[in-house]
């Protein structure tokens, strides 16, 4: 019983530590793992802004990143991946406000 509690907090901890507001940043973060160390700060700095929820920063930092010449095919696969995540969360985040404004707002009658 008591391993099995451990396996779930240990799956929910690692889940959480590479899923941030609805963007997986894991795939990012280990094709970069190996990378120079300009780019290896670069995707981190892109990566700490999903953690923050900062999602216009970090679409700055992958575009940044994106243009680089001497990345890998699974690098800019990593990144172009990320960045679709990150355009579905704020389309998810823009469709609940726009539900939540027309709740709020008197009916017309």
């Amino acid at each position: 019983m008591m391993n099995r509690a451990l396996l779930i907090l240990a799956v929910a901890f690692a889940f959480s530590c590479s899923r941030h507001h609805g963007v997986n940043t894991g795939r990012l973060a280990d094709s970069f793992k190996t990378a120079a160390p300009t780019l290896k700060a670069e995707a981190d700095k892109a990566i700490a802004a999903i953690k923050a929820g900062n999602f216009t920063d970090a679409t700055t930092e992958l575009q940044k990143l994106a243009r680089r010449a001497k990345l890998s095919a699974d690098q800019q696969q990593a990144i172009q991946d990320t960045l679709a995540q990150i355009e579905k969360q704020v389309q998810v985040a823009a469709s609940k406000a726009a539900a939540d404004a027309k709740k709020a707002s008197p009916q017309k009658k």
